[in-house]
């Protein structure tokens, strides 16, 4: 008959297992916890490298004498929303002067006063755009009188982007074939994680521009102009394919899942080595 097991020892070695586990949990989540800070800052690194500490101005047409031109545009947009309620194809062409002018004098495009001019309108359906965007910088402790844990002094995107305008999900984004700046390069999983760029993302809400962008059908750059359409019929994109899913955010949790695994790796052959060691010891005492 053979003999039952020592309880003494079975309760003993219980603890320290569970004391085990406990320790590599905790091991994994403060290494996570420093790999992402670490990716945080090495990013900011990065975008220091061609990003400016101040905005560089950015053209802004002038409107002084443009009074009757304002008026012309301003019907012809007004028209063409309300042409968007009914049952008929309709299109607005605007140019790259018209667009850079209802930037100007417009009121609810002046959050891009400023920081976005359309330099041209490409016959291969690209957009050369002028920008000065705002950017996070490298976090910090927080001055006084500012809110929050953590705080980041600005870095500005001053360059030009070489885009492509599409309609995705009911508003307008602009694909980035390529961000230039004068003696800079910009990385390339940088431009990934910047396209689609979301330009008309603020105004989602806006109860005049909002659900017009959402009765669209397509946006095109062609002949010199900006062609905004609405097609009865037609249904507009409403998802965003595998390819314009935010390639930075899916690398980043990849090289997390990548360290978290290499770790736990290192941690479970340590712990393996440990029990062997200690199972050796003990058979060596006996």
């Amino acid at each position: 008959m053979s003999a039952a097991p020592d309880p003494t020892k079975a309760t003993a070695r219980s603890p320290f297992a569970g004391c085990t586990i406990m320790l590599v949990v905790g091991a994994v989540m403060i290494f996570l916890v420093f790999f992402s800070t670490w990716a945080l800052f090495r990013q900011a690194d990065e975008i220091a490298k061609f990003t400016d500490e101040k905005p560089q101005p950015v053209e802004i047409t002038p409107t002084d004498t443009r009074e009757a031109d304002l008026t012309s545009l301003a019907e012809r947009v007004e028209n063409f929303r309300q042409s968007l309620d009914r049952e008929e194809e309709t299109h607005l062409e605007l140019t790259a002067d018209e667009l850079n002018l209802a930037i100007a004098a417009f009121g609810t495009l002046s959050e891009l006063r400023g920081t976005f001019h359309i330099r041209e309108l490409r016959d291969d359906g690209r957009a050369v755009i002028d920008i000065s965007l705002k950017l996070n910088g490298k976090p910090r402790r927080p001055h006084d009188g500012e809110s929050g844990i953590v705080a980041s002094d600005p870095r500005f995107l001053n360059g030009t982007l070489i885009a492509r305008p599409e309609l995705v999900q009911g508003q307008i984004v602009l694909r980035l074939d390529s961000i230039e700046i004068p003696g800079k390069v910009v990385p390339e999983p940088f431009r990934q994680n910047m396209s689609p760029y979301r330009v008309t993302d603020r105004y989602l809400e806006d109860p005049v521009i909002g659900p017009a962008m959402k009765k669209l059908t397509s946006v095109e750059v062609t002949g010199g102009k900006v062609i905004l359409r609405k097609t009865p019929g037609v249904n507009p994109p409403q998802t965003i394919t595998n390819d314009q899913v935010d390639t930075a955010a899916n690398r980043l949790f990849k090289w997390l899942g990548i360290a978290a695994a290499t770790f736990l790796v290192v941690v479970g052959l340590l712990i393996f080595i440990g029990f062997r060691l200690k199972k050796r010891k003990d058979a060596e005492a006996k």
